[in-house]
């Protein structure tokens, strides 16, 4: 995720593009650049946060009255000067900006090369100016090549591009990543997101999937990138405060980001293929393997053990990083894969030391281009979930597994373990982040009106089994962790050994059922704590056999049992959310916690 403004009109550009990029930069703040036309192409750009850039570069005093800014949160190539956007083309008379992922960069790349470009970046992006210059050495418009190259892009984007040979104009493109365009008097503005442009207009266009924008002073055209058809769309008006605008109109970031856990899974099933491919040969590599990680990616960590097991039957040992020391068995015949978020975890950090200094490679799962655990690992491997604002986490748990279901995917087939169901898998979890929208809009009002009822609880049990149970680890920190009431997850099987004795009339215990052969033992283990008086909740994707067994029962639509987690903890985040804004208590800031834990 990054943030992407535009402007065309009388007004100088540059003050107006580095506001509306500060507005941005909770999409992104590792880096941030600016371009505007006057003459010739003026950029500046640089790593940092954008008010350091700002006043180092000067950004307030580029000239010109229209131009294109970006403040990044790197996917390809760590944040550097020559990563940050806009990219150039060759002749250096385009300027692109762009938020998403270009999936077959590197094909459009080694064609490019062959045809004399050269690339000075490490990003998927430049391939989209020097496109863009190839189609118009052919005698097209700036237009009809940014239509013709943008036919050829594979993946998420959205773009802003400018050209020295068409100074009047700013072209916009979307393809799954939003883009928003505003209406003044006599100027026009771009940008990913509302906030970037509320202060100057309240009139604004949707960009759709599949289309793109001419944008002069005085007239906005919009186009199917396929067919070149006009489109007729009435602007809408907005009627949001600035921080509403910030949230995307959710009243927290933590909503907001349980929102955006479509997006999030989207994004990171783009993944370069030969990413998966390195990593999965890395652990076959291996006589013994190791996941790392704590707190939420820990629990990630835990749903692949089972999907490793079960889809490519490849034992993998998941260790809470703090833990990881008293191991002892590391050699350089162990792998491991560090899993963290923010790359900054410092139990993680410190498992990953001893483990190289005992001579195993390490690989990394991160959502940080350049962070601390990139500069440690042997293979880096990246979540696309964007920034993620909350203190708690949510998009990146969801991104993580996404990852993670996939590279498991992978294993079975290299393992020779999944036969025919490998493209079917394939494809069922390429559907799910559609699924998933689904559930969101489905069981929110449902589970809005069960937060309140569980208001004054004091105690919340979850339970689950296999998948289901790092399921109820993660739902009963999410519920700990900004609702502060205690909660604890377990498995199922386990409620004989001590539990039960917790458990009495009105004690609220919220039991996961996932698809699969535990189901049915699922189903008696309710039976169990419903017999000692518990109030329960049961989430499920076929809830008729239980029914007369449970107080509420919250209704998933039908997935493979192994992608079940992407679906069943959206009830469980949206639960806590819900009971912590009932309590009066902000879900983005909980007490005590911290986004990054960078001290042991």
């Amino acid at each position: 995720m990054c943030g992407i403004v535009g402007y065309v009109g009388s007004r100088p550009a540059a003050p107006i593009l580095l506001e509306a990029l500060k507005r941005l930069e909770y999409r992104g703040y590792d880096s941030a650049g600016m371009a505007t036309v006057f003459q010739k192409l003026v950029v500046r750009k640089d790593r940092g946060r954008i008010a350091d850039i700002a006043r180092r570069l000067k950004l307030a005093e580029m000239p010109g009255n229209l131009g294109l800014g970006h403040t990044r949160w790197a996917t390809h190539g760590e944040p550097s000067r020559v990563n940050a956007h806009p990219h150039l083309d060759n002749s250096k008379k385009i300027a692109v900006v762009h938020n998403g992922i270009i999936e077959n960069y590197s094909e459009l790349r080694k064609f490019l090369q062959s045809q004399g470009y050269r690339f000075a970046s490490e990003t998927d992006t430049e391939v989209v100016p020097n496109l863009i210059s190839y189609f118009l050495r052919q005698g097209k418009s700036l237009e009809r090549s940014v239509r013709e190259a943008a036919r050829r892009l594979k993946g998420s984007f959205a773009l802003a591009i400018v050209s020295v040979e068409e100074p009047d104009r700013v072209i916009a493109v979307r393809q799954d990543s939003p883009l928003i365009i505003g209406l003044g008097n006599g100027e026009v503005f771009l940008a990913s997101d509302i906030p970037a442009m509320l202060q100057h207009t309240k009139r604004v266009l949707v960009l759709e999937n599949g289309e793109m924008a001419v944008l002069t002073p005085e007239r906005v055209v919009i186009k199917k990138i396929n067919s070149g058809a006009a489109v007729e769309r009435e602007p809408m008006t907005v009627n949001w405060t600035a921080e509403m605008a910030e949230k995307g109109g959710y009243p927290h970031f933590t909503l907001k980001e349980i929102h955006q856990q479509p997006e999030a899974v989207r994004d990171t099933l783009l993944a370069p293929e030969e990413e998966l491919k390195k990593l999965a040969r890395f652990l076959l590599g291996a006589r013994r393997v190791y996941f790392v990680a704590c707190g939420t990616s820990y629990h990630a960590a835990l749903v692949a053990k089972y999907a490793l097991a079960k889809l490519a039957e490849l034992p993998v040992e998941v260790m809470i990083s703090s833990e990881f020391g008293e191991v002892g068995s590391l050699d350089d015949k162990t792998a491991v894969l560090a899993i963290t978020q923010s790359g900054e975890t410092a139990d993680t950090l410190k498992a990953v030391a001893s483990a190289k200094a005992a001579g195993a490679k390490v690989a990394c799962l991160t959502n940080v281009v350049g962070s601390s655990i990139t500069r440690m690992s042997d293979l880096i491997c990246y979540t696309y979930a964007g920034p993620e604002i909350s203190v708690v986490a949510t998009k990146t748990f969801a991104a993580q597994v996404a990852y993670l279901l996939r590279l498991a995917i992978n294993l079975a087939k290299l393992r020779g373990r999944s036969g025919s169901k490998h493209n079917k898998l394939t494809a069922e979890l390429k559907e799910l982040p559609d699924v998933m929208r689904e559930v969101l809009a489905k069981v929110d009002p449902q589970v809005k009106k069960l937060a309140g009822r569980l208001l004054p609880a004091n105690d919340i049990y979850l339970i689950g089994r296999g998948v289901g149970y790092p399921l109820v680890l993660e739902g009963a920190l999410k519920i700990k962790e900004i609702t502060y009431i205690h909660s604890e997850g377990m498995p199922a099987g386990e409620l004989k050994h001590g539990t039960l004795a917790q458990i009495e009339e009105g004690t609220p215990v919220i039991a996961v059922v996932t698809p699969g052969e535990m189901r049915l033992k699922m189903v008696s283990n309710v039976e169990e704590v419903k017999a000692r008086g518990a109030r329960v909740i049961a989430i499920a994707d076929n809830g008729k056999d239980l029914r007369e067994h449970v107080d509420e029962l919250i209704s998933i639509p039908h997935t493979e049992e192994l992608f079940s987690p992407l679906l069943f903890i959206i009830p469980l985040q949206l639960l806590a959310y819900y009971i912590t804004v009932g309590k009066g208590q902000d879900p983005d800031r909980p007490r005590s916690l911290a986004k990054s834990v960078t001290v042991e």
